[in-house]
């Protein structure tokens, strides 16, 4: 094992205003994922909470607050709801395809009617079609966009109606951003079938777990996380099971520290 990969260089953001907390300030710690040994360094801490963007992996590390927990489905564990049956079930007919990370003008589109629905005046509500090239072409590990399509009845290309680019991990598929119709009133819940289209992708190709970055206790943006049981989130004793007691209670403000043996 090369030496850049076991004892990676990093660094500190400044802070800055808290996206999901009003009046809390938030700091990232991060590192570059770059090199031959770039795709076992992302596994690895994505084992330990980080989350990729770019060629930087990524976890919050905010002064007096450990608000944003990691959490991942058990995919072979899973068992849907009635609820998430019948989406299952009203979208089976469409197009599903994983597709080389390679930005389209189709894909843009669809993410800046999704940001207008759904995030107007959001963080990334100013990105240009550069921006969202960087986002989806510069990986340096095994990504993929996941497109889903309207049927066609004459055998050429749907309607793009949602996409997620996808990390595959060694232990599991990490959804990295997720898009889709926020208008489509035929196709409501369509952001919780692209979730369990992962958990039935990752189960078909032998991965345990499907990531779903951070959760916010209390934050209505992040409620959803929560519907795909079982499901685990990292705390100072490592993954376990969140139960419905779990999900009300309230964590210690302390934010626990990356042990440096479990990078290595």
């Amino acid at each position: 094992m090369s030496a850049p990969f076991r004892f990676p260089r990093f660094f500190v953001t400044s802070p800055s205003p808290c996206p999901y907390l009003p009046g809390r300030q938030e700091r990232k710690v991060f590192t570059e994922l770059r090199g031959p040994h770039a795709g076992d360094l992302n596994d690895a801490l994505g084992r330990i909470g980080f989350r990729r963007s770019q060629s930087v992996a990524y976890r919050p590390s905010c002064a007096g607050c450990s608000a944003c927990v990691s959490v991942r489905v058990v995919a072979s564990d899973f068992a849907a709801n009635a609820t998430q049956r019948k989406q299952m079930r009203r979208n089976a007919d469409l197009d599903v395809s994983a597709c080389r990370p390679w930005a389209t003008d189709e894909q843009f589109q669809l993410l800046r009617r999704y940001l207008g629905e759904r995030h107007p005046g959001g963080g990334m509500a100013e990105m240009d079609e550069q921006d969202y090239a960087d986002m989806v072409e510069h990986s340096p590990v095994n990504s993929f966009v996941i497109e889903y399509r309207e049927p066609a009845a004459d055998g050429a290309r749907g309607k793009l109606i949602g996409a997620c680019l996808t990390d595959q991990q060694a232990d599991g598929l990490s959804m990295i951003y997720s898009f889709f119709d926020a208008d489509a009133d035929a196709r409501p819940g369509f952001g919780n079938m692209i979730i369990m289209d992962h958990i039935t992708r990752a189960r078909a190709m032998g991965l345990p777990y499907v990531y779903l970055g951070y959760w916010v206790k209390g934050s209505a943006r992040m409620a959803y996380k929560t519907r795909y049981r079982p499901i685990e989130v990292l705390g100072p004793k490592g993954w376990t099971p969140l139960t419905d007691e779990d999900a009300t209670y309230q964590p210690p403000a302390q934010h626990y520290a990356v042990l440096a043996d479990e990078i290595a």
